[in-house]
């Protein structure tokens, strides 16, 4: 354009330009508003569909709780207390759609033209720049949804991924915007838009909510259906052709699996023409006691049911025994190993074949005594027994073996005398560890500084949960910080925070302790990390 005044022509020309640029605006803005309007359609009937599929598997996971509880019914509680908080929430930003709404007294609310203005959202939420109590309410169960997933999840390491995007979806943080400053979550993301951008926004929420569901109510069917079919599960059950052998005789027999489900307990049972009474059919096992019979080989018959929707399952059961003359020994054997451990309960058999269980008598060994753990519970069945060197006997300190001597009383009255020797190992050193993770491994700063430092045996036997008491942090550049606890210090996250990317942190001096026990846990194997940011 030619500098100096305008003529009259010049201006009647740059106005017609503006006013040309605002029409452009004006039809863009109307487009704009339209297309806000038909993806809150889409997303809106595919939350329909979400809702009918996830409700839908629901109703099969109740369906194999109700017939499996063992199995299911604390995987339905799980998947029940997930589905009531993102019902609550859903429910919660539908309710703010509706009144947002009816607060603009819209004629059509399908006209997405006129909902251009932010008025609705903006005094639901805020009087000037301070929230309302609607606004505190909906961050309130933004929270709610947020943290009660994470606490339902805790335990399960498998679906930390899931948890992680959870918390950032669905994060309330303040956000730098643009220009650099520092805005509320809520301000930034609702303030003066015009309506229909925040219902899709509002929407758009409750999709990622339903898509969070589906993805967890999965995902936890899925780790318990890999659990099942997993290998892990099943024995190798030698089947022997017969269950007595004379001398000169070939053993012949059947190796097979069978599947070790300690959570599926029969319905009915019936041996020899018997029912079993509830009491004998345990999770995983039932359990079988009748007169052996006269010396020779004995048949056992029946059957197990099982109820499966509405049929009866039935698999029969064909076995034989032999009663052999009376025995000159005692069977001892340690369920673990051929070893005991200091510091843990070591399970033990100990029977004499022919022998009825009160005519077995382990006489004073020191620790032992009648009924051992099995999973939680106590078990005093024929057989069952315990060392327990939690705290050491005092007969035992210093000994590296253990004589287990053993009577039985056969009915004429004669007294058979057995003894078995164990050696007496220490519990082997732990590994210290991160969220299951030992050894070396790569972490972000700030999951380092909030991390919990524990410790976990690899290839113990026992159950025996450790904690951590101390610990020191060597971070490269700064120095070697003793941390109190299973937490990194003060002084430790200070010098962390100063730490370049890249740099090497050795966790060293990781002091366990067992829990139920007085033995003195190994310090556990150093954890090396290398921070990634």
């Amino acid at each position: 354009m030619a500098s100096g005044k305008e003529t009259p022509r010049q201006k009647m020309i740059n106005l017609m330009y503006l006013v040309f640029i605002a029409m452009l605006a004006l039809n863009m803005s109307k487009e704009v508003l339209t297309a806000f309007g038909l993806m809150n359609e889409q997303v809106v009937e595919s939350n329909l569909n979400a809702t009918e599929r996830n409700n839908k598997f629901k109703q099969g996971l109740d369906e194999k709780a109700s017939e499996q509880p063992g199995k299911y019914l604390s995987l339905k509680n799980k998947a029940d207390s997930i589905s009531d908080l993102a019902n609550d929430l859903y429910n919660h930003l539908e309710s703010i759609k509706t009144s947002a709404l009816e607060n603009s007294k819209l004629e059509d609310v399908t006209d997405y033209e006129v909902m251009d203005k932010a008025d609705a959202i903006d005094e639901m939420f805020f009087v000037g720049k301070i929230l309302t109590p609607e606004g505190e309410d909906f961050l309130n169960q933004m929270k709610i949804f947020r943290e009660g997933v994470s606490e339902v999840l805790k335990t399960n390491l498998s679906l930390q991924d899931i948890t992680n995007d959870v918390i950032k979806k669905f994060s309330t943080n303040s956000i730098v915007d643009r220009e650099g400053v520092d805005r509320d979550w809520i301000e930034y993301h609702y303030m003066g838009y015009p309506l229909v951008a925040s219902i899709t926004k509002f929407t758009m929420l409750q999709a990622d909510i339903k898509t969070i569901e589906s993805e967890l109510l999965s995902a936890m069917l899925q780790g318990k259906l890999k659990i099942e079919a997993s290998l892990t599960n099943f024995d190798a059950i030698v089947v022997p052709d017969k269950t007595a052998f004379f001398s000169g005789d070939n053993f012949t027999g059947r190796i097979i699996l069978g599947k070790n489900d300690k959570t599926l307990k029969a319905d009915k049972v019936l041996i020899n023409g018997k029912e079993l009474d509830q009491s004998s059919m345990m999770t995983g096992q039932t359990l079988l006691d009748f007169p052996a019979g006269a010396v020779g080989e004995r048949e056992i018959v029946g059957e197990f049911q099982f109820r499966e929707g509405d049929s009866i399952i039935t698999i029969p059961v064909k076995s034989t025994y032999a009663v052999v003359p009376k025995p000159n020994s005692a069977t001892v054997s340690a369920d673990k190993m051929n070893v005991v451990y200091q510091g843990v309960r070591n399970p033990f058999s100990i029977s004499f074949a022919g022998i009825p269980d009160n005519k077995v008598d382990p006489l004073a060994t020191p620790g032992l005594r009648k009924g051992k753990l099995v999973g939680k519970k106590e078990r005093k069945s024929a057989g069952d027994y315990e060392l327990d060197l939690r705290k050491m006997p005092t007969a035992l300190k210093g000994k590296k073996t253990i004589n287990v001597k053993v009577v039985g009383t056969l009915p004429s009255g004669e007294k058979v005398v057995t003894t078995v020797p164990f050696r007496i190992k220490p519990i082997p050193s732990p590994l210290g560890s991160i969220d299951g993770e030992t050894g070396s491994m790569s972490m972000n700063r700030a999951d380092l500084a909030s991390a919990i430092i524990d410790a976990q045996f690899n290839g113990f036997d026992f159950d025996l949960p450790l904690s951590v008491d101390n610990f020191k942090i060597n971070i490269q550049g700064k120095g070697v910080f003793a941390c109190e606890g299973d937490e990194l210090s003060a002084q430790a996250k200070q010098a962390l925070r100063g730490a370049r990317r890249g740099s090497q942190i050795t966790i060293t001096d990781i002091a366990p302790k067992g829990r139920g026990t007085s033995t003195i846990i190994p310090t556990a194997a150093p954890l090396i990390v290398t921070l990634k940011n």
